[in-house]
């Protein structure tokens, strides 16, 4: 959510710190090395779609120190399910119906002053929430809680290193790098996420290495607490890399990886291993045409699973792709996405637990051995009259080959409160779901 980008942010710091590591010919003329430069990447799935930062603080040469960030993400979501309790279940995007909800507000500062990297996001809202309650991890052991940490989106401290293109090590709370698409919503093509990127991490605890050997090549190494988690489930730390290979403004290519994580409860002996791979091609651009104005295509592709002490891989797995083609018109003020994606979950290690009652259609398929296969198709029209502000209008549908989604009757209680007995009521869970979201968003 969720890799861990060059934004266009990074871009305009990194200009900054790497050329204090400028190179100086026989006339003492500074030659600066500065990963990716002269790229347009806002075009990109997952990535700032911003030029203009209006909250960045320069020195007196005027090279910029410090660039302050603030974000806003509200929605309004109709599942024609109609659930009576208004939750709209098995989205980490969208966690409510039929309501105004405020998802993410975030706060931030981003400074590469002398070499000295640091960040600090502050977040809040109901997306927030989603996404951290899947974390058991901080009930392991004491002088550990989520309230300690739910409002700290990013934070990190590191140094910058002048060798290649710029070697930076950080330590701190992360975005991912793991999935094509980014936590902060509007840097995405689609509102609601693809399936193998919503059951994939939107955090991670520990540290990295950012190595730019060329120009055009990024590479990270990781250490980790563990698979979307605070703290470490059991002893030992995860291991991870990510690659981006930009060729020329019009491609990225991208491959991740996740290994030898032990991310279950008192069961050190199962590991879990996962890789992702995508390619985001703009292959048409005039950005000045009142017509078509730019389009392009990507392809998110994903595999993991667990194994070990009785755990089999070949039942505890999870593959999925997405496709997506843009189109922008009007001097990209405007933009339509189609895309289509679909994930197959044995063992459903991966998935939403649908409702917070145990005895569930859901529960009930799984334990019949059953398998959680999803697919998904959304068309996305967004309005951006500035790169501060968006309108975006969606039509989303997915189907389960289990009952995954909120029917009328809702995932709650007989009434929709949570303090309502339940006795011997059972969720109304359904295989199919269809809505429409308004969301609006501004970034400075």
């Amino acid at each position: 959510m969720k890799t861990t980008r060059i934004t266009s942010i990074a871009i305009a710091v990194l200009i900054f710190t790497q050329q204090a590591a400028a190179q100086t010919d026989s006339n003492s003329v500074k030659v600066a090395k500065v990963p990716f430069e002269g790229f347009d990447l806002t075009w990109i799935n997952g990535q700032n779609r911003q030029t203009d930062f209006p909250l960045a603080l320069n020195d007196k040469a005027g090279e910029t120190i410090l660039t302050g960030v603030a974000f806003m993400d509200g929605y309004y979501n109709y599942d024609f399910n109609n659930p009576i309790d208004n939750t709209h279940t098995s989205s980490s995007s969208i966690g409510r119906c039929n309501e105004f909800t405020l998802n993410t507000v975030s706060f931030g500062i981003e400074s590469y002053y002398k070499n000295i990297i640091g960040r600090v996001w502050l977040q809040y809202g109901q997306m927030a929430a989603i996404v951290q309650d899947l974390d058991g991890s901080v009930g392991h052991g004491r002088n550990t809680s989520i309230n300690n940490l739910r409002y700290i989106r990013e934070a990190a401290a590191g140094y910058h290193f002048d060798k290649w293109y710029g070697i930076n090590a950080e330590m701190g709370i992360f975005g991912s790098y793991i999935g094509l698409e980014s936590y902060v919503i509007n840097e995405n093509w689609s509102y609601q996420r693809s399936m193998s990127s919503d059951f994939t991490p939107f955090y991670f605890s520990g540290a990295r290495l950012q190595m730019f050997p060329s120009k055009k090549l990024k590479q990270e190494i990781w250490l980790l607490n563990g698979w979307q988690t605070y703290n470490s489930w059991n002893q030992g730390l995860g291991f991870g890399s990510s690659t981006y290979w930009r060729p020329t403004t019009n491609l990225q290519l991208a491959a991740n990886f996740y290994l030898a994580g032990r991310d279950t409860r008192n069961n050190p002996d199962v590991t879990r291993y996962h890789h992702d791979h995508s390619i985001v091609a703009r292959y048409y651009k005039d950005k000045i045409a009142k017509g078509i104005s730019q389009a392009a295509f990507s392809i998110n592709n994903h595999y993991g699973f667990q194994t070990g002490n009785g755990v089999l891989a070949d039942k505890n797995y999870m593959a999925g792709t997405s496709i997506a083609n843009r189109i922008w018109f009007n001097r990209n003020k405007l933009a339509l996405t189609l895309r289509g994606d679909y994930v197959t979950n044995p063992g459903a290690y991966m998935a939403f637990n649908p409702s917070p009652v145990a005895a569930n259609d859901y529960n009930d398929a799984l334990a019949a051995g059953k398998t959680l296969d999803i697919i998904q198709a959304t068309a996305t029209f967004d309005l951006m009259p500035t790169d501060h502000f968006a309108f975006r209008l969606e039509y989303g549908y997915r189907g389960a080959s289990v009952p995954y989604f909120a029917g009328s009757g809702g995932t709650t209680s007989p009434d929709g409160w949570m303090d309502t007995p339940n006795n011997t009521w059972r969720p109304d869970l359904v295989n199919n779901e269809g809505r429409v979201t308004v969301a609006v968003n501004f970034r400075l």
